[in-house]
Parts: structure tokens; C-alpha cells; sequence
């Protein structure tokens, strides 16, 4: 009876713990139907791991200057960036991040009914690259460029996966023909896609002394991808350790607790 009791109350401690860590592992290189994915090194790996706020910022550097004229962010505000958790950016420097986006935000209607285009502002959300799904696919080689707001928790492997994708592109196999306007990429499903290589050496400048280089540019964007599609991962940790410690402390009164109960009662 005792041993039940005791595994009893062990069984919800195991259950949250086991809980905790499946959600921060890495998915199996077979959820993605190709090779096994790149095992990259990021600071926000495992139940203690944090952002690295100068990553973030390149991260959202290579968003603006390369992914931004194709893939949308249509669940970010800017005034998210400024956000606990976040790149760290101050309100301040949010307020020209969101006024000197590439794109002007579409507002109205004006006095006379009609729409206008005008500099962004820290509430606004980011503006698409497309008016609409057509247009993007028109551009696209007929491919619909995927939102970038949750796409790392959309994805098998999550930031993985898109440093895989983003690093992974090469010439196709000497018997595979490549449809027109695609480009061979063995972690993409199917190997094909639409999306011409994006990143390449020296392509965005960095100024706080980072490497250049194809590679640091897409663990860059990796992690800030990672971050807006789970922006309160960090507040998640730390509640869930609070959670761990609490049941742990609960769970050694309730023992201590029926043992003094029932110390007088035999079994």
C-alpha cells in the first residue's frame, strides 16, 4: 500500500518532467522525409536556455534585408521587439525600426475614402510583401512564400530544419530532373522548391564584429524565428522550473504529512 501511495505521488512529478523535456527536444530527422537535419548549438536550447539578444538583432537584420520582400510576419508588431524576452531593442530604437521598414504601411480611409500608404509605428503590425495570396504566388514561380511568424514551430525540427534548408543547397543528383524554375534541396520535402538560394557570404553587413558568412546568417535567422514563433519561451521556462520546485516541496509536505497522520495507525 505504501509503495502505491508513493508512486502515486511520484507519477505527476515524472509525468511534468518528462513533459518539459520532450517539448524542448529536437525532432527526428525522419519527421522531415530527408537526411538527418544539422544539429546546430543555440543558447535557447534545453529547459535553461535563453535568447541571445545580439543574435536576435542579426536575426531580424537578415529578416528585413533579405526574407522580408517575400515571406510575411503577419502575427508580429514591432512594439514586439521592444517585448521582455525579445531582441532587446529599446522603444526608441522601435520607433525607427518601424518607420524605416522597407515596406509602408497601408492605413486609411482618409478624409475622402481613400487608402494611403504612410511610414510605419511601433503598433503596427509588419506589413506584407504581397496585397494578397495571387500576387505573392505570381511572384513566386507560383509558390506561396509561408508566413515566418510561427514557421519554426510549424516545421519538423524547428530552427534545425530551417538551418538545414537555408545552408543545404546544392546540384541535384545527376539523375533527377528539376522543374523549371526549381532548385534542388534534399532537406526540402521532395528535394524541390521554388525559393533560389537566399543567403550567401557577406551579403548583410554586421558591425558588431559576427562572421559574414552564409552559415552564421542562418543560425541568425534561426534563432530569430524561433523566438517569434515562441516569443514567451523564456517565461515558460522559468515557470515551468517554478512549477518543478513547488511539486517538488508539495510533494515532500504531503509524505512528511501522512507519515506523522497515520504513524499511530497500523498496516
Amino acid at each position: 500500500m505504501n509503495k502505491a501511495m508513493t508512486l502515486t505521488r511520484i507519477a505527476p512529478i515524472a509525468l511534468a518532467a518528462a513533459i518539459s523535456t520532450g517539448l524542448s527536444a529536437p525532432a527526428g530527422a525522419a519527421e522531415t522525409g530527408g537526411p538527418a537535419l544539422k544539429n546546430v548549438e543555440f543558447s535557447f536550447e534545453g529547459p535553461f536556455g535563453t535568447f541571445d539578444r545580439g543574435q536576435l538583432q542579426r536575426g531580424y537584420k537578415v529578416y528585413v534585408e533579405v526574407c522580408a520582400s517575400c515571406h510575411s510576419m503577419n502575427l508580429l508588431s514591432f512594439r514586439n521587439l521592444a517585448e521582455d524576452g525579445g531582441p532587446g531593442f529599446t522603444r526608441e530604437q522601435v520607433a525607427v525600426l518601424a518607420a524605416e521598414f522597407p515596406r509602408e504601411v497601408v492605413d486609411g480611409p482618409d478624409e475622402v475614402g481613400d487608402m494611403f500608404e504612410r511610414p510605419g509605428k511601433p503598433s503596427d503590425r509588419f506589413p506584407p510583401p504581397f496585397p494578397n495570396d495571387a500576387a505573392a504566388r505570381a511572384s513566386n514561380n507560383g509558390a506561396m512564400p509561408p508566413d515566418f511568424s510561427v514557421l519554426a514551430k510549424a516545421r519538423a525540427g524547428g530552427p534545425d530544419f530551417i538551418y538545414s534548408l537555408l545552408t543545404g543547397y546544392e546540384d541535384p543528383p545527376a539523375q533527377m530532373e528539376l522543374r523549371a524554375g526549381s532548385y534542388y534541396n534534399p532537406y526540402f520535402p521532395g528535394g524541390q522548391l521554388s525559393m533560389a538560394p537566399p543567403l550567401m557570404d557577406e551579403l548583410v553587413e554586421y558591425t558588431d564584429g559576427s562572421p559574414m558568412t552564409t552559415e552564421q546568417y542562418a543560425k541568425d535567422i534561426s534563432a530569430f524565428l524561433m523566438w517569434t514563433a515562441e516569443p514567451k519561451m523564456e517565461e515558460r521556462k522559468r515557470l515551468g522550473f517554478q512549477v518543478m520546485v513547488f511539486l517538488i516541496v508539495l510533494s515532500g509536505l504531503l509524505y512528511f504529512s501522512k507519515k506523522k497522520l497515520w504513524r499511530d495507525v497500523e498496516h
